[in-house]
């Protein structure tokens, strides 16, 4: 299994935090009012999107987050990477918010990190990061099979052929520079199989990862 790149083209080129979310579409007729433009293309048929009131809503507090001071923002970049909808037909398409929802991530991270900059100094930052680093890469040291806890036999988990190849690759980035993207890691996806390894542990370490490389920027 390789890692897969997030789809750009499928974006629309808006700037971070969704600043054409309220653009309206312009009538040739000034008087002539038009419905607001969709930030995102919406799906057809009985293909499945995320569902436009709870992206729509979380852009927005995305939006008042960004905007407020560094110190007092109720939500970040963790928020913004875990971020999850409802899946509807006739919903946004998922590539496009996936790859939007990327790029606000990145102004956050880089909006905390200058803070954490400006209030702790260069040392501890880079200090914190490596101690993070450092916890995943104990993780992934652990022999194939036994990186991440197992499900019962009896329910679902991530295929774990297909994790640990990832987890090599992942070990790789983080104690020889190899390289490797955050959209990368960000679009991993896995199939499923009986008894596989727990999502939330390996949901985990990828958002950790995702961590350490929007801190070192």
């Amino acid at each position: 299994m390789t890692l897969s790149h997030a789809h750009e083209t499928d974006a629309p080129s808006a700037e971070p935090l969704g600043a054409d979310i309220d653009a309206d579409a312009a009538g040739d007729d000034a008087t002539e009012k038009t419905a607001p433009a969709a930030p995102f293309p919406l799906t057809r048929g009985r293909e499945k999107g995320y569902d436009v009131q709870a992206v729509d809503a979380f852009l927005e507090q995305a939006r008042a987050a960004f905007e407020s001071d560094p110190a007092e923002a109720t939500l970040g970049s963790t928020e913004v990477r875990r971020a999850g909808f409802p899946l509807v037909r006739h919903g946004y398409v998922i590539a496009a918010v996936d790859a939007a929802l990327g790029r606000i991530e990145d102004a956050f991270a880089a909006r905390e990190r200058e803070y954490a900059l400006s209030r702790a100094g260069a040392r501890a930052w880079v200090g914190r990061s490596r101690e993070l680093a450092q916890e995943v890469l104990d993780r992934l040291a652990r022999p194939r099979g036994r990186r991440f806890d197992r499900v019962s036999a009896l329910r679902y988990g991530y295929r774990v052929d297909e994790v640990d190849i990832v987890a090599d690759r992942l070990a790789a980035y983080l104690a020889d520079g190899a390289p490797l993207t955050t959209d990368q890691v960000r679009t991993v996806a896995f199939r499923m199989q009986r008894g596989g390894y727990r999502e939330a542990q390996v949901d985990a370490v990828l958002d950790a990862v995702v961590e350490v490389m929007l801190a070192i920027g």
